[in-house]
């Protein structure tokens, strides 16, 4: 199954973490994208993030966001 936008605008939000430290979080103001919100929204169902708006990883999205940035790190021209 190939990438699809909403996976990328997820996975956009998930390297945006800082993976050094769980104390700290993001926050998604409404002024943000509408993608960037729904992206967000999205994660929170799944259970990756604290807050509809951000918050903290979960467990789960902490797991998630090393892959995420492991993939992102792999594919990054050099």
């Amino acid at each position: 199954m190939p990438y699809t936008q909403d996976i990328v605008e997820e996975l956009n939000i998930l390297v945006r973490y800082d993976l050094t430290t769980t104390l700290e979080g993001i926050k998604v103001h409404k002024t943000a994208t509408p993608e960037t919100i729904a992206a967000t929204h999205r994660l929170f169902e799944k259970g990756l993030i604290t807050q509809d708006d951000g918050g903290y990883l979960t467990n789960l999205g902490l797991e998630t966001a090393k892959q995420a940035q492991a993939v992102l790190d792999i594919l990054r021209p050099v």
